[in-house]
C-alpha cells in the first residue's frame, strides 16, 4: 500500500537556505511583496526572485500557480519555486499550490518557506495528495519521494492544523490504492483482508460470509456473485468515537464487472476493476476518521462481489428476493450494483438504526453522460441532509450536483412478474437507479445516494491526483462528519 510522503514541520533558518538541497519554495503575493525568507532567497540568487515576479509571465499566473528558477546561482537547490499567493488565499488555491510543488519535485526534497501559517496546512495536503503514485505492479517502482519540509514561524501550530488533513490524505491514498488494484489481486477475499487490517488503527471489523448472508436473506446481493468463484461478502467497519445513533456509509464493492450474462462490450472492460469505487471510498473515510480519532459514531458497510458469466450466473428474467422481502425481476444482469446496495442498505437499517445513511457507487453510465467527469450525482430523500453534503463537497472542492427524483421515474420500475425490475430503461437511467434504492430506505431515515461513476477514476488525472483513481468523496464525507456528526465542543 502507498504511504504518505513524509512531511515535517520546523522553523525557518535563514542562514541555512544557501545550502538547502532539492527544491525550495517561497510565496510572493500579487503586489510582489517579498517576505523575509523570500528576500533572503532573492539576495542569494542575486535578485532572480524579484526579476521573476516583475515579468509578464508572473502577471499571467493565477493564485496558486508556480514560476520556477532552475539551478539558481548562489544556492545548492536544484530549483527555487515561486508560488503566487495573496492575503486571502483560498483552500483550493493552497491545495493547488502544494500539488504543483509536488508534481514539479517528483522524488526530490521540497522545502516550503512561509512566515505566515495561513493556508499552509492546505499546502501540505496538496503535497501529500499529488505525491501519490501507484507503482505496486511495475518492475521499476522509481524512487521514493524525499521528505517535504514545511518551515514557518509557528511550526507547532502548523503541525497541529495539518494533522487531521494528513489523516484524511491517508484515507484518500487508501481508496486510490484499492481502486487502482487489478481484479486478480483485489479479489473479494483480499479486499476483506485489507479491511480487516484496519483493526490495527482502532476500527471494529466484521466479515459476513456467504452462509451468513444466505441466512439473512440477502438474495439480491448473492445473485450478483453466484457466477463467480470468488465468494461474496459483506464487511462491516465500526468507529465508536461517540454515543448515539451512527452515520452509516454504504459502498458498492464489485471487484470486477463483466456485466454477467448481459455481457459488456470488450472495449473498455479493463476499466471495470474500478467498479468497487464506492466501497473503496467508504474504506478510505473509515481509515481517515480512525486516524484522527473523530468524536463521531460511524459505521461503514461494503458489499463485495464479482459479476461474472458462467453456468451458475444469474440470468435476465430471473426473479430474486431481497433481504427486505421484496422481489426483483433481473432484467439486465449489468444493473448489478443496485442489487448489492439494496440488501446492504436494508441490513444497515435493521442492525444499526442509523441517524442517516450515505451510499456510494460507480452505478451508472447514464451519470457520466449527464454530468461528465466533473461532478458526482447526488440523490436524496431529505433536503436538509442533501444540502449538508453538498456544502461539505463544495468546501472540499469535490464536484457534486443534486439530481431529481419522483413518481414518474419510479413507475418505470414496474414488473409484470415481481415487485419491481432492476432497471427502468435508458431514459433517466441514473435516476431510476436511485429510485430503485429509495425503495429500500425507510421514510424516517435521511439518505443520500452518490453515483460516482464519472469521478472515481480519471483517464487524465486532475490537479490533486495523477491519472487513475482519484479518491473522490473521502474529503467531502470526512467534512460532512466534522460538520454534522461530531459534537461541537469535541470536533477538531
Amino acid at each position: 500500500m502507498t504511504d504518505l510522503r513524509e512531511i515535517t514541520f520546523g522553523t525557518i533558518d535563514l542562514d541555512a537556505l544557501a545550502g538547502t538541497a532539492g527544491r525550495v519554495a517561497v510565496f510572493v503575493d500579487g503586489e510582489r511583496k517579498l517576505g523575509r525568507a523570500a528576500r533572503r532567497v532573492n539576495r542569494l540568487t542575486r535578485g532572480a526572485v524579484a526579476r521573476a515576479v516583475e515579468g509578464e509571465t508572473w502577471e499571467k499566473k493565477a493564485v496558486g500557480d508556480v514560476v520556477s528558477l532552475a539551478f539558481p546561482t548562489g544556492m545548492a537547490a536544484e530549483s527555487v519555486d515561486i508560488v503566487r499567493a495573496d492575503r486571502r488565499m483560498t483552500v483550493e488555491a493552497a491545495r493547488k499550490a502544494g500539488a504543483a510543488l509536488a508534481r514539479l519535485a517528483g522524488a526530490s526534497a521540497i522545502t516550503v518557506l512561509n512566515e505566515a501559517s495561513a493556508r499552509m496546512a492546505q499546502v501540505a495536503l496538496g503535497i501529500a495528495l499529488r505525491s501519490y503514485a501507484f507503482t505496486d505492479h511495475k518492475s521499476d517502482k522509481g524512487k521514493l519521494p524525499a521528505p517535504a519540509r514545511m518551515l514557518t514561524n509557528k511550526p507547532e501550530e502548523l503541525e497541529a492544523a495539518a494533522a487531521p488533513l494528513l489523516a484524511a490524505a491517508s484515507g484518500v491514498l487508501f481508496t486510490r490504492d484499492l481502486v487502482n488494484e487489478p481484479a486478480n489481486v483485489l479479489t473479494t477475499t483480499e479486499f476483506a483482508a485489507r479491511l480487516e487490517a484496519l483493526r490495527d488503527i482502532g476500527l471494529e471489523v466484521e466479515v459476513l460470509e456467504e452462509d451468513r448472508l444466505a441466512e439473512l436473506g440477502m438474495g439480491a446481493l448473492l445473485c450478483v456473485g453466484q457466477g463467480s468463484v470468488s465468494p461474496s461478502k459483506v464487511v462491516v467497519m465500526r468507529w465508536k468515537g461517540a454515543a448515539g445513533a451512527p452515520l452509516a456509509l454504504i459502498g458498492k464493492g464489485v471487484v470486477f464487472d463483466t456485466g454477467g450474462i448481459s455481457l459488456k462490450p470488450a472495449g473498455g472492460m479493463e476499466d471495470m476493476t474500478m467498479d468497487m469505487g464506492g466501497a473503496g471510498t467508504v474504506a478510505g473515510v473509515m481509515k481517515a476518521i480512525a486516524l484522527r480519532k473523530a468524536p463521531a459514531h460511524v459505521v461503514g458497510m461494503v458489499g463485495l462481489v464479482e459479476n461474472m458469466p458462467s453456468g451458475s450466473a444469474v440470468r435476465p428474467g430471473d426473479v430474486v428476493t431481497s433481504m427486505k422481502g421484496d422481489t426483483v425481476e433481473v432484467v439486465n444482469t449489468d444493473a448489478e450494483g443496485r442489487l448489492v446496495l439494496c440488501d446492504v442498505l436494508w441490513y444497515a437499517q435493521q442492525t444499526e438504526k442509523p441517524a442517516a445513511m450515505v451510499d456510494l457507487a460507480t452505478l451508472t453510465g447514464a451519470c457520466v453522460v449527464a454530468l461528465g467527469h466533473e461532478n458526482a450525482a447526488v440523490f436524496s430523500n431529505d433536503d436538509g441532509f442533501a444540502g449538508a453534503f453538498l456544502k461539505a463537497a463544495e468546501t472540499e472542492g469535490e464536484g457534486a450536483w443534486r439530481m431529481p427524483m419522483g413518481k414518474g421515474y419510479d413507475d418505470l420500475l414496474k414488473s409484470p412478474v415481481a415487485d419491481m425490475k432492476n432497471i427502468g430503461g435508458r431514459p433517466g437511467g441514473a435516476v431510476t437507479a436511485a429510485q430503485f434504492l429509495r425503495r429500500f430506505v425507510s421514510d424516517d431515515v435521511p439518505w443520500v445516494h452518490l453515483d460516482i461513476a464519472g469521478v472515481a477514476h480519471l483517464k487524465a488525472g486532475n490537479d490533486l491526483a495523477p491519472k487513475g483513481a482519484t479518491g473522490w468523496g473521502v474529503l467531502a464525507l470526512d467534512r460532512l462528519i466534522r460538520d454534522r456528526f461530531e459534537t461541537p465542543e469535541d470536533a477538531a
